[in-house]
């Protein structure tokens, strides 16, 4: 038995009828092809959609996590400046305290140690309230700025007045402090109010 010769489905639209099938299973097949080409572009543009959704969807996951990194700076940033302003109102009452107690130093000094013992009361309850307020801020980060015997720096110090360096003093050391200076961790919350020499 010879084998049929089959043509392409092209040519087989325009051919007679399939042998052995009717006209209408010739039309069946034929839209079949035609529904299967459809449903192909059909499934292209699903997968393009599919990848453009996708693609929408990793870009706003990737802007959400921006923002939320970008928030929680701006959150952090705002506490570290609400801790600074708080403690740079405190530094003033420091000051207060180191003045009360160079003040008792001096009144010792000058009386030879023979003062009541209520004077000797108070200054330790000061001594202890003002030693209670630097381990606050030492738990806070916070530290005063050494400066007397360092070389002065812009950073960290503030010149209100210079003086001749002495006799074995060199140019540009501290020589004296008016006002002490912190900082809480790397940032200068007060620079120091310093005497340099020149």
């Amino acid at each position: 038995m010879a084998a049929k010769k089959t043509q392409p489905i092209e040519e087989q639209e325009s051919a007679e009828p399939l042998e052995g099938l009717g006209e209408d299973n010739n039309m069946d097949v034929l839209s079949a092809i035609d529904e299967l080409a459809d449903r192909a572009l059909e499934i292209e543009r699903l997968k393009e959609d599919l990848e453009l959704s996708t693609d929408q969807l990793k870009r706003q996951a990737a802007e959400f996590q921006n923002y939320r990194r970008r928030t929680e700076q701006e959150k952090a940033q705002s506490v570290s400046l609400g801790k600074s302003i708080v403690i740079q109102r405190l530094l003033d009452v420091t000051d207060d305290f180191h003045r009360s107690l160079d003040a008792t130093a001096q009144a010792e000094g000058e009386n030879e140690g023979a003062l009541s013992p209520a004077y000797q009361s108070l200054k330790s309850g000061v001594e202890l309230v003002y030693q209670k307020l630097m381990d606050e801020l030492t738990k806070l980060n916070v530290e005063p700025i050494e400066s007397v015997g360092k070389p002065f720096n812009e950073d960290e110090h503030e010149a209100l007045m210079q003086q001749p360096a002495g006799e074995g003093e060199e140019e540009g050391m501290v020589v004296s402090e008016i006002q002490r200076g912190y900082r809480m961790g790397d940032k200068v919350l007060r620079h120091a109010r310093v005497i340099v020499t020149t």
